[in-house]
């Protein structure tokens, strides 16, 4: 992030749709839209576990969930629009242009979630979760390559903090393995979630770059365009590959034999898939209401609170080896905040720095 980063939320704006907002106002909707990150992420990894551990096993069906419910996102869509200037309408980019950028970020979007399903599959939602807290060790270091954004001392620390905190998991040998799953498929497991995450860092510098170079905004229409219609996309993929693989010929077998019942395998896959995009409402809110920084810093807070909740529901085991990974994650992910606090402190110290040079102000 550079010194002159601003939030996309300006308040003096009398355009912007929540400029009329009082502060108390303004902040209960950034509170519902943290609730609807953390819940929605939260549930969508305990549901995508308790599939596995009720009998289901298709990959595809599991990947495909992930984006198949993004018609909900047409609700927030139709109700707040963002309102856009005759500059603005001019200076569009060619359809085909937008496009081809939103098919490619789809088509790895669906390699994403393909990777997340196969590391959902091998670990436990408590593991799994806190492998993916090292999405922001990849986010630092793509950022700085690709977005040109600072590598400081707290980021630095952030970074050793959480590799050293998914080793730690990883030569784990009292590791709380699911029912079934060997040794070499936790490796498995554990090396498909670290490469999810890799790639889910490398999405977030490729959005940012699209929203740059390429849209040249990031208001709440074009960032929840840029999620739908990259979900259309990833759906589409992962529904040939559901049907490409045979996998579809299995679900009817899959959902008689399911241990919690033919009605609780429908439910479990429509609430996941419901779950995603509560939390996409929740991405895409806090986008807009306050800026797409510290969107990404809840729903890396939600990676810390998902073990908690696994353990509690899901009687996931917590060892001590996993409780000081966690632990570190948590320490990792401090000291990640507290660098962005110190670079928004230093941008809100200095407005006329942000005025002079609105084309470098950015967003991770």
């Amino acid at each position: 992030m550079t010194d002159n980063q601003q939030p996309i939320l300006q308040k003096d704006d009398a355009q912007h749709p929540l400029a009329k907002l009082n502060r108390l106002h303004f902040w209960l909707l950034v509170a519902l839209n943290i609730v609807f990150l953390l819940f929605g992420q939260a549930a969508a990894v305990i549901l995508g576990r308790f599939y596995y551990e009720k009998g289901g096993n298709s990959k595809w069906m599991a990947t495909v969930v992930q984006t198949a419910a993004f018609p909900l996102l047409f609700i927030p869509y139709l109700f707040i629009s963002s309102p856009q200037t005759h500059s603005e309408a001019s200076n569009q980019p060619s359809i085909i242009t937008v496009s081809v950028v939103y098919f490619v970020i789809g088509v790895l979007v669906a390699g994403d979630n393909m990777l997340y399903s196969i590391g959902l599959l091998y670990l436990s939602a408590s593991t799994y979760s806190l492998i993916c807290a090292t999405q922001l060790v990849f986010s630092a270091v793509l950022s700085y390559f690709l977005n040109h954004q600072r590598f400081t001392a707290l980021i630095m620390n952030s970074v050793v903090v959480l590799s050293l905190s998914a080793s730690l998991l990883a030569v784990n040998e009292d590791s709380d393995k699911p029912s079934g799953v060997t040794k070499s498929k936790y490796v498995i497991g554990f090396l498909v979630t670290l490469a999810a995450s890799a790639m889910y860092a490398l999405l977030l510098s490729l959005m940012q770059l699209s929203f740059q170079k390429v849209l040249k905004k990031e208001t709440f229409s074009v960032v929840l365009e840029m999620q739908i219609y990259t979900a259309i996309v990833a759906t589409a993929v992962s529904t040939v590959g559901l049907f490409a693989s045979g996998e579809w010929k299995t679900l009817h077998g899959e959902m008689g034999s399911f241990t919690a019942g033919k009605l609780a395998y429908v439910m479990t896959l429509v609430w996941t898939a419901i779950a995603w995009q509560i939390c996409s409402v929740g991405v895409v809110g806090l986008v807009f209401v306050v800026s797409s920084l510290f969107s990404n810093v809840i729903s890396t807070l939600s990676l810390a609170i998902t073990p908690i909740a696994s353990v509690m529901i899901l009687h996931d085991k917590m060892n001590g080896v996993k409780a000081i990974a966690m632990l570190m994650a948590i320490w990792g992910f401090c000291t990640y905040i507290y660098q962005n606090y110190v670079d928004d402190h230093k941008a809100s110290k200095a407005p006329s720095a942000v005025d002079a040079t609105p084309n470098e102000s950015r967003s991770c």
